[in-house]
Order: structure tokens, then C-alpha cells, then sequence
């Protein structure tokens, strides 16, 4: 793996020195978009709207709408905008995990120490570990000053970018009907839950799609048909929940004996 940040994370005075990777890959197949003529690659361009000409790069410049005017802005502007470049991950307090809702969490990491950070590394992990709590700072990433968490799991730190309250939309726009529900529901939907539940394990489940269709790419490569897996659509007979929770449960006992 490739590094894609390194620096150091300042832990009141102590200094940690680390690396940061990418935690996630992408699964999809990378497709090319092709002419259905003759297969040829297609290419963009940047086209100016009213002439319909190509524009060159160095006669592209940005810019934002002000009053149905466009305010251009430089790259000195954006150095100006831009906060101040540190190769520090600062530590400004210890919350609780359970107090970050997950609507928040955005991109992860793996912090791996340099070899003269192992010791403080392995402090920072445990004392997190001991307290369950995580570290909650900023770090400057690709010009963006970015909020995250940093928090243990298994045998290495982990940081997870966090999004910043402006960006988490409002709920006030979504409707939800005001419905009540007897307790004899909740006590029902209560076993549903029960008779589902299990300890967490990710390795259960798969992307099943990118595989499909890669099975049908190799099976079209070789002029072979490939039979589509049929979509199976299970609609309810009733609209009484409590009938759906009843049929819901005895599903659920048929298929665990």
C-alpha cells in the first residue's frame, strides 16, 4: 500500500510520528466508455457553451455567482482562502464514541507509526482502549482543513474523517406520518428483531453484483450464454401488520429448522 499522508499526531506534548492509508478499495469493474460503432474510446472536452469551440487549460478559470455576476477567483485567492499547511493531526479533546453519530463519518484510514513513533503509538492505542473513548482534532488534507476521530481497532489506529455540522443536512424537509402503534405491535416487532439478531461479522456478505457481472463478461468473452439470476419480489397478502409480523416470525422459524 501507498501512504497518502504523512506527518504527526500531537498528543498534548508528546509527537507521534505516523503514515496514513486508505482503509477501503473500490470493488466496481472499471469500465470504458466506447463508440458502439467501432469500440473507439470517447473522450471529453471542455467546450465553451456559446461558441461550441474547445477551451485550452490555461484559459480555464473559476468562479463563483454573485448577484448573476461571476466573481473569478486565482490560485493566489485560493492560497489566501486556504488554511495554513501542517504535517500535525491535533489532538483537542476525548470524547465518547457513541456520542458521533454515524450520519457523520465519512472517509477511513490506517495509522501506521514510524519506526521512532512505536512506543508513543502503542500508549496513545491503549490508553484510548482503556478509556473507550477517541481522539477528536483536525488535520490539514489536499488544501481542506478536515475534523476527525481517531479511535483503536484490533491492534492498530484508526482515523475516520468526520463531516462538520454545515454539512449535515436538516431533517425538517422529511415527512414522517403520525401513526401510533399498539403495544401488542411493538412486543412483535420487539421477536422479530430478537429472532434476527446476531453478533456483527461484515465477512458474511458480499458484492455479489461485481462478481455476477464479472462471471457474464468472461462467459460473453467466450461466446457463451449466461443465465440472468431470476428477481425474486415477495409481496404480503395482508395490510395488517400484525398479520405481516405473525407471517414475518414464521418465516423466520421455518427457515432457522
Amino acid at each position: 500500500m501507498r501512504s497518502i499522508w504523512t506527518g504527526s499526531i500531537s498528543f498534548g506534548l508528546v509527537n507521534i510520528p505516523i503514515k496514513l492509508y486508505s482503509a477501503v478499495e473500490s470493488t466496481s469493474l472499471d469500465l470504458d466508455m466506447l463508440d458502439k460503432k467501432d469500440h473507439s474510446h470517447i473522450q471529453f472536452k471542455r467546450v465553451n457553451e456559446k461558441t461550441g469551440k474547445e477551451v485550452a487549460w490555461e484559459n480555464i478559470v473559476k468562479g463563483y455567482k454573485v448577484d448573476n455576476q461571476y466573481v473569478v477567483l486565482t490560485d493566489e485567492d485560493f492560497k489566501k482562502a486556504s488554511p495554513e499547511k501542517t504535517k500535525t493531526i491535533d489532538i483537542t479533546e476525548f470524547v465518547e464514541v457513541e456520542e458521533v453519530p454515524p450520519i457523520y463519518y465519512d472517509a477511513s484510514y490506517y495509522i501506521e507509526p514510524e519506526k521512532t513513533g512505536g512506543k508513543a503509538y502503542v500508549l496513545l492505542r491503549d490508553s484510548l482502549l482503556k478509556s473507550k473513548k477517541a481522539a477528536l482534532g483536525t488535520f490539514v488534507l489536499r488544501s481542506k482543513e478536515n475534523l476527525c476521530l481517531i479511535n483503536p481497532s484490533e491492534k492498530i489506529l484508526l482515523l475516520h474523517k468526520i463531516k462538520y455540522a454545515q454539512e449535515i443536512r436538516s431533517i425538517e424537509d422529511i415527512k414522517v406520518p403520525e401513526s401510533k402503534v399498539s403495544t401488542a405491535e411493538v412486543n412483535m416487532a420487539m421477536k422479530l428483531i430478537e429472532q434476527l439478531s446476531g453478533e456483527f461479522d461484515v465477512s458474511k456478505y458480499k458484492d455479489t453484483y461485481t462478481e455476477t457481472l464479472l462471471e457474464f463478461i468472461e462467459a460473453k468473452a467466450k461466446g457463451k450464454k449466461f443465465k440472468a439470476p431470476k428477481m425474486q419480489v415477495v409481496h404480503s397478502g395482508t395490510k395488517d401488520l400484525m398479520e405481516e409480523l405473525k407471517a414475518s416470525l414464521s418465516q423466520v422459524k421455518r427457515k432457522a429448522s
